[in-house]
């Protein structure tokens, strides 16, 4: 194509003329503290040929997050763009972001639902591959949306089916609350599996010294969970599950890891009913492994709504008995034994009842078993990694020859 007697070259010309730079991709999310979505990144970011692939994060907080200097130690780059409920602004900043740094290949979007307006905004930018990624299934929590919320689910998901050249979700629920019940017959649409870290859960871990950090008896038998201090977490109900345990088993502790807008809500309530010397509420941690090896012997997640419950596959590479709630998506489940399913309709009592006969199946099942199991599944993050890397180059040649 030619104007006035000058070659122009399209976005793909372009790309194709440089093949030997990183195919270079911007990823959008919240914030990069520790959750489960932003700790697979860091996996991701760790893992990946960084030669081939550069990943930058376009961020909606100006606040430092947990991994912002490990992110700029890869090489990576943390972009704020904020006021996402103001959306002139919102483009305006986004496009800003997009016209000073260098042209990105891949725009990859972790924000469910709000991932529609992304992508649109990705698309007039003139960036050729636009991910939308679906990291849970919020399909309860919407249940009750008002006509305002429901409207506007409707258009971000209908700007997905348009402007997403691709589509990915942890699990089959995930796929559904994004895609639509029809995702499976659109071959832009796929699961992609999560994978964790498991050189970790390899080590030695001196339990004493670990318990005792937070005051725990090493005799103490104790309940964790890891998550997020919000609704769908379900903790209001977790502390009644505990109250249960703590009367039929006096030595009984809940480790309670994580950090969000209801924490303190949730750490008042355990006051007021009386669990408060119980009731651990151990912050935002790094160390995931080391407590789940050595603090835990159970693991309890009775969430409303899951994507997938990745803490879930790291707590049976721990070998903990796993008591979770049958909304959570079946990938979850590797080792059987260690899988105790119970509905949320169940009274907490028997959620107890359950936690304490399950507790037997600690140590009944050899680690070395389990980690095999796990590495040579999707769940691995060497495995997953090069998943992800194939897609990337995938849709960027696909794209380079079109």
């Amino acid at each position: 194509m030619t104007t006035q007697g000058k070659t122009k070259l399209t976005y793909s010309q372009c790309m194709q003329s440089d093949k030997s730079r990183p195919i270079r991709i911007l990823h959008v999310v919240g914030g990069m503290n520790r959750g489960g979505i932003e700790t697979w990144l860091m996996h991701i970011l760790r893992k990946i040929d960084r030669d081939r692939v550069h990943m930058d994060f376009l961020v909606h907080t100006v606040q430092p997050c947990a991994y912002d200097d490990e992110i700029f130690t890869l090489g990576s780059q943390i972009i704020p763009c904020l006021y996402p409920s103001r959306p002139l602004q919102y483009a305006h900043h986004f496009k800003q972001v997009l016209q000073k740094q260098n042209p990105y290949d891949i725009v990859h979007s972790h924000v469910h639902y709000f991932s529609g307006y992304v992508l649109q905004l990705a698309h007039q930018a003139g960036v050729p591959i636009r991910i939308a990624h679906s990291h849970l299934d919020s399909t309860l929590l919407e249940a009750k949306a008002g006509p305002y919320r429901r409207l506007y689910l409707a258009l971000m998901k209908r700007w997905i089916t348009y402007y997403a050249t691709l589509g990915l979700a942890c699990s089959q629920q995930a796929a559904i609350d994004l895609f639509g019940s029809t995702w499976n017959t659109n071959p832009h649409r796929q699961i992609l599996q999560y994978g964790i870290n498991l050189a970790p859960f390899h080590k030695q871990v001196d339990s004493i010294a670990t318990r005792a950090e937070f005051g725990i008896p090493a005799d103490a038998f104790v309940v964790g969970h890891i998550g997020r201090f919000e609704p769908q977490k379900n903790h209001l109900f977790l502390l009644d599950i505990a109250a249960e345990v703590i009367q039929r088993e006096p030595n009984s502790f809940f480790l309670l890891v994580g950090i969000g807008s209801l924490h303190s809500i949730i750490e008042q309530k355990a006051k007021q009913i009386g669990l408060a010397n119980r009731c651990i509420f151990a912050g935002s941690r790094a160390n995931v492994p080391q407590l789940m090896q050595g603090a835990m012997d159970a693991f309890l997640l009775p969430s409303i709504s899951e994507g997938l419950g990745i803490v879930l596959i790291e707590a049976q590479a721990a070998g903990l008995p796993c008591i979770f709630s049958d909304t959570i998506p079946q990938e979850a489940d590797l080792i059987q034994p260690l899988i105790q399913r119970l509905s949320l309709t169940q009274p907490a009592a028997k959620w107890a009842e359950v936690i304490l006969a399950q507790r037997r199946m600690k140590f009944k099942i050899p680690r070395s078993n389990i980690l095999e199991v796990l590495e040579a599944s999707p769940f691995n993050i060497e495995i997953a990694v090069k998943q992800l890397e194939k897609l990337y180059q995938t849709q960027f040649f696909k794209e380079v020859v079109v």
